[in-house]
């Protein structure tokens, strides 16, 4: 590959060594924030990706949406919304994670790896303030999605070796975070990790994952946390990622449907 691969002002890089440091400091993947986030950090956050309700449609308006969050799902299903809450836990039905909705209160679920483009470019743009390099960044992306608009067949192209999760990884400016890595026009997929050339902080949204999570010092961490655009509560790097880290609101009993 003579001429450079470009997406979106992001540049496909022969050499992975700026990533070195995440492979190296992240843990082998053991279903902690840490194995998604490098355990280097004073402070750690999760971005809930928000569900979505539907106005209008066929026989109607044409269809809109707006953003649901966890927090009134969890509300409306009588469930507490807390740091670590799950979304089977909060609608009170492992169907919910696929297959059905709750009408009236959202029928889009939250997104599956990967962080929505209002989302991605809002916390971009507070992240912006936390690095003296924002025009230096780097963009991580897990190799096995299908509809990726990368040269994933070429063999040359350098990965890194996260665990269990290959990428390839990109450079750019920090404003390129919405960034589309599939190929479909109607849909879209984040970077799966990415940070800033003097590590300040660092973001990942996990393929398997509805939620994004961010490590960064306290100050960034807080800022984050307080902002009203975003649904994002404080965790511990040791908080548990799965399905059985709810361990306030009850796990519902159809687990075979999953």
């Amino acid at each position: 590959m003579d001429v450079p691969f470009v997406i979106d002002g992001l540049t496909l890089c022969r050499d992975v060594v700026p990533a070195a440091w995440a492979v190296a400091a992240v843990r082998d993947f053991d279903g902690t924030v840490g194995s998604l986030v490098p355990p280097v950090f004073a402070a750690y956050a999760r971005v809930f990706h928000p569900a979505r309700r539907r106005f209008g449609g066929p026989a109607g308006p044409v269809e809109r949406t707006e953003e649901v969050t966890w927090a009134q799902v969890a509300r409306a299903n009588g469930r507490l919304a807390h740091p670590a809450m799950q979304w089977p836990c909060i609608t009170g039905s492992w169907r919910f994670v696929h297959a059905d909705d709750q009408p009236g209160l959202w029928e889009y679920p939250p997104e599956e790896g990967s962080l929505p483009v209002r989302h991605a470019a809002r916390l971009a743009a507070l992240l912006a303030g936390h690095t003296r390099a924002p025009q230096r960044c780097w963009f991580a992306v897990w190799e096995g999605y299908g509809d990726l608009a990368l040269p994933v067949e070429d063999a040359g192209v350098p990965r890194v070796a996260m665990p269990g999760r290959d990428m390839l990884l990109l450079s750019g400016p920090l404003s390129a975070a919405a960034t589309s890595f599939a190929q479909a026009s109607w849909g879209h997929q984040s970077a799966s990790l990415w940070w800033p050339e003097d590590r300040a902080w660092c973001v990942a949204t996990d393929v398997d994952l509805m939620s994004t999570y961010i490590g960064g010092s306290g100050e960034c961490i807080a800022q984050v946390v307080a902002d009203a655009q975003l649904e994002v509560l404080a965790v511990d790097v040791d908080d548990a990622l799965g399905w059985d880290g709810d361990r306030i609101n009850p796990a519902p009993a159809d687990r075979d449907r999953l």
